[in-house]
């Protein structure tokens, strides 16, 4: 099952009346382009919901993630569990409090690639990684539907929703068929946020883990 964690990492619609339209690829990974190239940086909260393949809910979780461009992510969990996660161009660290444990992961390709990074990482070749499909749901509002190229990705499709130029919706699902719905309010386009926001802070005495690349 696809945890917190496993989102977070990756991290990061079903509408009635959707229009059955579809622009073509290199149409749609440019206009996907253009509208994550207007955010400078993003903030919002969110709500989680996990579903398994028989389509019922296994994990509900809430809390806030900020990026900024280029390559700053921040993402924290408040509830049930706690859990904080910060990356730059090189790395990515996981601090679990109730496990009092810090792991780092050298920010590879595969990490690279995830949802989570389409907001603050490099989206100029989105054609070369990705199957871009957009939709149409109404007056400026979109669905873009990503298929990795790659088969070593961690998810096999990612509905991205834009209302009136606003990420504020992400639908994941892993080869499992596990979808996470994740659900962003509260959001806040291209303030300023210090570089410093996007850096973990945590005691001493936690223990520290370099994980695999």
């Amino acid at each position: 099952m696809m945890g917190i964690k496993q989102f977070g990492m990756l991290v990061l619609t079903l509408v009635i009346g959707v229009s059955t339209a579809q622009a073509a690829d290199s149409d749609a990974a440019e206009k996907l382009a253009a509208e994550l190239k207007g955010y400078t940086t993003y903030q919002a909260d969110f709500i989680q919901i996990v579903v398994d393949g028989n389509g019922s809910e296994v994990q509900e979780s809430r809390g806030s993630l900020k990026a900024k461009r280029p390559g700053l992510f921040y993402w924290e969990t408040d509830r049930p569990m706690a859990q904080f996660i910060a990356s730059n161009d090189e790395k990515v660290e996981v601090y679990d409090p109730d496990l009092e444990q810090v792991t780092i992961h050298a920010l590879d390709q595969q990490v690279a690639n995830t949802p989570a990074m389409l907001l603050s990482g490099e989206v100029g070749n989105l054609s070369e990684n990705y199957e871009v499909s957009v939709r149409a749901i109404g007056e400026n509002s979109n669905t873009y539907t990503l298929i990795p190229t790659s088969q070593d990705s961690l998810f096999v499709s990612l509905d991205m929703t834009f209302y009136d130029g606003k990420l504020e919706e992400m639908r994941l699902e892993d080869s499992l068929g596990q979808r996470s719905i994740l659900s962003f309010n509260n959001i806040v386009l291209n303030d300023e946020i210090a570089d410093s926001d996007f850096v973990l802070d945590y005691p001493d005495n936690v223990d520290v883990i370099q994980g695999e690349s």
